[in-house]
């Protein structure tokens, strides 16, 4: 007897769920190096399902981090609603720095480690960059970050504080000790006192 058209979607949908919450614990805890392989394995199903739902391991990636980076958005959103621009960018960017420390698949993205979360954030809610972008020239305009820096400047100091080992727990505190240096450096020289 044939499947009914509705319970097969059903399956469908749980395997793709089934899929995502595997992908997320190990690209979490192990980068874009684990295989499609891996995660079918883990996941209970074959490599065949997963590339009907993800036709390449790019795809699977790309739907994590997106999810990740919808977060973070609506976070930096959050921030600079309520909070002053420098306190709002400082903030933003512990929650970044500890996330990308706890989860390696938003690090190893946000570093550039095969995948380019910005041309790959196809929506505002997705535009991590931007809002991150957004956050530090608010902050530069309070005089609560350097005028010099650029973006890119920024997130290569913040992203440095993720990569301190395998330990999620171990790697936040890490990240946290790390990025108050970090956010020393990022202040404006106050004029000494002669």
């Amino acid at each position: 007897m044939a499947e009914q058209p509705g319970a097969q979607r059903a399956d469908a949908r749980r395997n793709r769920a089934r899929i995502l919450d595997v992908a997320i614990d190990a690209f979490a805890r192990e980068g874009l190096g684990v295989s499609v392989q891996e995660i079918a394995r883990r996941a209970g199903v074959g490599t065949g399902t997963v590339s009907r739902h993800f036709p390449a391991k790019d795809d699977l990636y790309a739907a994590i981090v997106l999810d990740r980076a919808e977060s973070l958005v609506t976070t930096g959103r959050a921030l600079a609603a309520s909070q002053p621009p420098g306190p709002a960018f400082y903030e933003f960017i512990d929650v970044i720095a500890v996330e990308g420390a706890r989860n390696r698949a938003i690090g190893d993205a946000l570093g550039g480690a095969g995948f380019d979360i910005k041309a790959a954030a196809g929506r505002a809610d997705q535009d991590l960059m931007g809002i991150w972008q957004s956050l530090l020239a608010g902050a530069q305009a309070a005089g609560e970050v350097r005028a010099d820096l650029t973006l890119d400047d920024v997130k290569t100091l913040v992203m440095s504080c993720c990569k301190t080992g395998d330990d999620p727990d171990a790697n936040q505190a890490a990240a946290r000790r790390l990025l108050s240096v970090v956010a020393a450096g990022l202040r404006p020289e106050q004029p000494s006192a002669d």
